[in-house]
């Protein structure tokens, strides 16, 4: 893959998932619905800017699992993904339900969900570890997307500011660490940058065996394919 073609274009343009991974897009979705839940008003007060962002996630989430889900040929793939799509969902709902029930006061609610969050932050932020792995073994970031970890360490950064601002521990730990995690990917994809562009040139160079052109013991030019020869045209 071109290191420069975002994910969706990418898939897009191959009809195919390949072997990208949808933990990060499921993670994701997991830590933004957390984050609804914690910055609605009966949790934490003047959380408007948490709810909203979140909220929004959430939704861009569902339709980029739902993209993924369109073009995974893999039907077992597909089950699991909507196995864990329908647990996330169940979680939230159970944990809202006993927390605006059981729990009485914003203090109180505020932590417990909260910590929840800074679980779930840290997770979606160490979801792309397997793809680094791979990035490692194979010497290629072709299935790391760039912008995908750009825009994890842009977010974790913003993200680290405003609680810093507001000294919101909850916010602030967890994008604190993501903001290492994503820089650890963006000196990953710059390691591996260059050897990804060497062996995509290496594959676009490869003759396939349809294409070798040889020549006959009786003058003849012949072209290979498979193991078959037929006759292109003679030569002097």
């Amino acid at each position: 893959m071109p290191p420069e073609l975002p994910l969706g274009s990418w898939i897009w343009k191959k009809g195919s998932v390949e072997q990208y991974s949808p933990v990060p897009y499921l993670a994701t979705l997991m830590n933004c619905m957390a984050w609804v839940l914690y910055g609605v008003p009966w949790v934490t007060s003047d959380s408007t800017l948490v709810v909203t962002i979140n909220g929004t996630g959430t939704v861009i989430e569902l339709v980029y699992i739902a993209f993924f889900l369109f073009f995974c040929s893999d039907r077992r793939k597909r089950v699991r993904i909507l196995a864990v799509l329908a647990v996330e969902v169940a979680f939230i709902a159970i944990v809202s339900s006993l927390v605006l029930t059981e729990v009485h006061t914003h203090n109180q609610r505020s932590k417990i969900v909260g910590i929840i969050c800074i679980l779930f932050s840290i997770m979606m932020y160490a979801a792309p570890l397997s793809v680094m792995k791979l990035v490692i073994k194979s010497k290629s970031v072709q299935y790391m997307p760039f912008f995908l970890s750009f825009a994890s360490l842009a977010n974790a950064l913003c993200w680290s500011v405003y609680a810093f601002l507001r000294l919101d521990l909850f916010i602030l730990v967890p994008n604190g660490i993501g903001s290492l995690l994503g820089l650890a990917q963006l000196i990953l994809y710059a390691t591996y940058y260059k050897s990804t562009k060497e062996q995509a040139a290496c594959v676009k160079g490869d003759f396939s065996l349809s294409d070798v052109v040889v020549n006959g013991g009786d003058g003849r030019k012949r072209v290979a394919d498979g193991n078959n020869y037929f006759e292109h045209v003679r030569v002097p």
